[in-house]
């Protein structure tokens, strides 16, 4: 056999019980393994052999394990470092993560939870390979401002730990798109991705739908179900408007994150699950916590790190690149030979414009612009961007942002019904007039639901 192929771990513990259990269970996966009594004799082995993964204490004869999870991470950021807690110290695994720990594993030890762990960790790309991946990845995200290319380097970052991340930003902004690219990028990459609107699942069947229920455990359920968690399984679940679940909901989704365990409804026993918790929202969860509106203990097991994405305001630089790529992708939606193009007049709007609605209210101006403009030219008066003061410009509430996007859909409504009406509802003379195609307009009248 190639030995470069076969992976290798070091297993720091003075507790020779552990050593032998992490041992046995590393070398029946196909692991070569190293161990170390205390920091001291770990730091040696890793100046001097390569190690693919590292298992650490938390408490050494000679410091913390945090401090080696540190050295390791300055040091040798290519080997995930994982910790050992003791039974139930969620804080100890916390600050651990947010030191650069990979991920924890708790006191007794679980078997299976450690070997999701290992699985996990030797499964992370090299920074070669990271690279490649990102070049060939289906989740874009497009720019080149500073502020870009800074979020760019934190998601690859957070793709190489199992720590759960906080994404925060504006509606419309990103979120989900960052926390695709953050599994992409990962250990987890093979496995699903699981994204959930918390807010969009009713209350009597949000945990029905999170954790699964067993045939008859009550009234409707006919079949066994598989969860959210279950579906994610191996992979990354991603909790969008998370601020949105109610607060019953929340106790129970805070002892699945710390326990690694669900109970689907009227299953006895609990079953383990391996899912990397991503979570997301719009609104400010540390002041919804002040307003006893969220957990406190559930907000700071997902925002163990924060992820802020910038609204499309803080990037006008990227406004172009944006609008290239989204008109390439409505042209082929929408049936178009060829992607239209904007004056320059127009161009300058929408990079002033402050777009309360971020990079989904870009793609909602363009899609219905398509409709309007002629000669494949895009001018200022087909953008139809809405009159708003500078304040409101700033302050749009994710609800408002709705209202305009409404009133807009309902303007190019009125526009395609007017036409019609003057051509006795006759669509390809209709089409001509308005300057679109017959296809487009079928498309634009299905959209806009008109019969």
């Amino acid at each position: 056999m190639n030995n470069k192929l076969i992976k290798k771990a070091l297993v720091v513990d003075d507790e020779p019980d552990i050593c032998e259990l992490a041992e046995i269970t590393l070398s029946r996966m196909g692991l070569e393994t190293r161990s170390a009594s205390n920091i001291e004799k770990a730091m040696h082995l890793l100046a001097t052999e390569h190690f693919d993964l590292c298992l650490t204490d938390m408490n050494l004869p000679d410091g913390d394990g945090i401090d080696l999870v540190i050295h390791i991470q300055n040091n040798y950021p290519q080997t995930p470092a994982a910790v050992i807690t003791a039974y139930g110290n969620m804080d100890s695994a916390v600050r651990a993560l947010k030191a650069g720990a990979f991920d924890f594993v708790s006191k007794p030890i679980d078997l299976q939870v450690l070997r999701n762990l290992v699985t996990s960790a030797t499964k992370l790309p090299s920074a070669q390979l990271d690279s490649t991946k990102k070049q060939g990845s289906k989740t874009r995200l497009i720019g080149e401002s500073q502020i870009i290319e800074n979020l760019r380097h934190k998601i690859s970052k957070l793709a190489r730990s199992q720590a759960p991340v906080f994404i925060h930003g504006e509606s419309g902004s990103g979120k989900e798109l960052a926390a695709h690219l953050i599994h992409e990028q990962g250990a987890r990459s093979d496995a699903p991705f699981v994204p959930v609107n918390c807010g969009a699942i009713p209350a009597e069947l949000m945990e029905s739908e999170f954790f699964g229920h067993k045939k008859g455990s009550f009234t409707g359920a006919i079949t066994d179900k598989q969860g959210l968690f279950q579906a994610a399984n191996g992979g990354t679940l991603f909790l969008d408007e998370v601020a949105d679940l109610p607060l019953q909901m929340q106790v129970k989704l805070l002892r699945a994150i710390q326990e690694k365990t669900i109970r689907p409804i009227g299953q006895h026993e609990e079953q383990p699950v391996d899912v990397r918790i991503l979570s997301a929202s719009h609104k400010n969860l540390a002041q919804l916590v002040k307003q006893g509106q969220f957990r406190e203990d559930l907000y700071y097991r997902i925002n163990v790190i924060e992820l802020e994405i910038p609204s499309l305001r803080e990037r006008p630089e990227d406004i172009p690149l944006l609008i290239d790529m989204l008109l390439k992708q409505l042209v082929i939606k929408s049936g178009l030979d060829e992607s239209p193009i904007l004056s320059n007049e127009a161009m300058q709007a929408l990079q002033q414009h402050k777009f309360p609605g971020n990079v989904r209210e870009l793609e909602n101006i363009l899609e219905r612009t398509l409709a309007l403009a002629e000669n494949n030219i895009i001018q200022l008066n087909d953008l139809q961007l809405p009159a708003t003061t500078s304040q409101q410009e700033h302050n749009d509430t994710p609800a408002t942002t709705k209202n305009n996007s409404i009133n807009l859909a309902e303007q190019e409504k009125d526009a395609i019904i007017t036409t019609l009406e003057q051509n006795r509802w006759n669509k390809t003379a209709a089409a001509q007039q308005l300057g679109l195609t017959l296809r487009q307009l079928r498309y634009r009248l299905q959209k806009l639901g008109i019969d």
